[in-house]
């Protein structure tokens, strides 16, 4: 791996309480903003693929909806009220 110089200006404040609080952890500044750069890059990489991942399940649903592939409410409301009155039905028989 090449490695480059990344330079930025800081406040010398906010630089020496850096570099003591990473001393304490046994870490030189340059690592743990090596670190730092690391772990924001693959939090934008998990957003940017669960932004994909939803827009793609939204498509998918318009889709569906668009032809026609749906469940009515009434039948949505049926399912869950037959499993509510069979969770009922084992937490009643689990305390018995």
């Amino acid at each position: 791996m090449s490695e480059t110089t990344f330079t930025f200006r800081v406040d010398e404040t906010l630089k020496e309480a850096f570099s003591a609080a990473a001393k304490t952890r046994d870490r030189s500044g340059a690592q743990l903003l090596r670190d730092f750069m690391r772990d924001f890059i693959r939090t934008q990489e998990e957003a940017a693929a669960h932004e994909a991942w939803f827009r793609r399940s939204v498509q998918a649903g318009l889709k569906a909806a668009n032809t026609g592939d749906t469940v009515a409410a009434e039948d949505v409301e049926a399912d869950a009220k037959a499993w509510r009155i069979e969770t009922q039905r084992k937490r009643t028989r689990s305390t018995a």
